[in-house]
């Protein structure tokens, strides 16, 4: 069965994937700088940045999937259902990385908030519409929309954060 509707959203979605596509390019531009000025933590670049980056790339992965002709109640369901679930358990792993955290820099709510909690609501919707779909499609799609649209500015604001600490952070000298 067609997904009726859909094809009314692809404008939303090449937009919402050349985004997503544009900040990870970005995002890679900063932290090859950070690296460059010997400014990067390793830790903290799987605990912070990784997410981000696998935040623009299930937008962008959706966008592209959701752009493709021809898609079905089933296939989307079973697509973005796996992403959703997928994107919960990825959630519980960042979660424990941050909370394994120590050294110069403690996590503070805003890091939970961002880094965990918001995506996992995003992930969460997914699985929900993917469920919800077969009887409810048009107010699925928004909740995909509203999930992808989440997790760009989830990743905005994430890496904008690991920007900005990584411009800041005094640099200790090997010396």
């Amino acid at each position: 069965m067609a997904l009726a509707g859909l094809a009314e959203w692809d404008n939303f979605y090449v937009i919402a994937g050349s985004s997503a596509a544009g900040l990870i390019g970005l995002t890679f531009v900063v932290i090859a700088l950070s690296a460059d000025a010997h400014r990067v933590n390793p830790i903290g670049l799987r605990a912070f940045v990784t997410p981000t980056i696998v935040h623009f790339s299930v937008v962008l992965s959706m966008s592209a999937f959701l752009s493709m002709p021809h898609q079905t109640v089933l296939s989307v369901s079973l697509v973005l259902g796996a992403v959703g679930a997928a994107g919960i358990v990825y959630a519980g792993f960042i979660g424990a990385k941050i909370r394994g955290i120590s050294g110069e820099y403690v996590p503070v709510g805003e890091d939970w908030l961002c880094n965990v909690i918001l995506p996992l609501v995003a992930y969460a919707a997914l699985a929900i519409g993917a469920v919800l779909i077969w009887n409810r499609p048009e107010p699925s799609l928004y909740g995909f929309a509203a999930a992808s649209m989440l997790l760009l500015f989830v990743g905005i604001h994430n890496a904008w954060d690991v920007a900005v600490w990584n411009s800041i952070r005094k640099h200790k000298d090997p010396k």
